[in-house]
């Protein structure tokens, strides 16, 4: 099945890395307009200029998603370029590695603001233009975390948890007004993250470390990123459009087969 977002205007917060950019490329690749919300533009750039070199349309806005007043001004100033927003994928977001004792309040705070509050803002900007538009589409990007305990993922789960259910409370609030809203919930994906984290920590045991990651999922691998971008593209199009109020696992078998 081939779906096209030909003509949708769509907004990927998170779009410079990882899922986010390889979401933003294959949107852009079945017809939509992307505009990018990330903190460092310099990413995002990168993302628009590939987009822009395979022949697709983007625009980047440097947008840090925790601060309310930037993401509402930038989405403004994508309404008065645009018109409407279709689509929007809250994608942006941080990773920290540490059970309840190691989890300082500095901690759960930067997690709180960018996981948690950067959702609610990218939701809060577009929602009253979608309704007044008759429409629109929301998908956000949870984890397997939010629905089994993971070691050490104390505030990361709490974070991810919130935004599965604030996207069923968004879901049940506005079905009458024609908007979707989705989750999408990876594994372990193969992300710069992660080889920026074992180098980090497991200087000349990357690739050691690398594979025993992977054996944690019941694949045997970690997801490309190329591959929840395929299912972010379904869950936005129209071809899903009887889909709403509900999670998706992208993970290898990681919540059922890892008993």
């Amino acid at each position: 099945m081939q779906c096209s977002l030909q003509g949708k205007n769509a907004i990927i917060t998170g779009g410079g890395s990882g899922i986010g950019q390889a979401i933003a490329c294959l949107f852009a690749e079945n017809g939509a307009q992307v505009r990018i919300l990330e903190l460092k533009a310099e990413s995002a750039a990168t993302t628009v200029e590939r987009i822009q070199n395979a022949g697709g349309q983007a625009q980047a806005y440097a947008c840090d998603v925790s601060d309310q007043t930037q993401v509402t001004s930038t989405v403004e100033e994508i309404l008065r370029r645009d018109g409407r927003v279709n689509i929007l994928v809250n994608c942006a977001g941080v990773a920290h590695i540490g059970n309840l004792e190691k989890t300082s309040e500095a901690d759960m705070d930067r997690v709180y603001a960018v996981n948690i509050k950067g959702v609610y803002n990218g939701m809060y900007a577009v929602i009253s233009p979608m309704v007044a538009q008759g429409g629109g589409v929301i998908l956000n990007v949870a984890s397997v975390a939010a629905a089994v305990g993971i070691p050490d993922r104390f505030a990361y789960s709490m974070s991810k948890g919130a935004v599965l259910t604030m996207t069923l409370s968004v879901a049940r609030d506005y079905i009458d007004k024609n908007i979707r809203c989705n989750s999408i919930s990876p594994a372990r994906v193969h992300t710069p993250f992660v080889d920026g984290f074992l180098a980090k920590n497991y200087p000349g045991k990357e690739q050691e470390m690398f594979d025993a990651l992977s054996r944690t999922q019941p694949i045997g691998r970690m997801a490309k990123p190329e591959e929840v971008a395929a299912l972010a593209l379904f869950l936005c199009a129209d071809e899903a459009g009887f889909i709403t109020g509900c999670d998706y696992p992208i993970d290898g078998g990681f919540i059922t087969l890892n008993n």
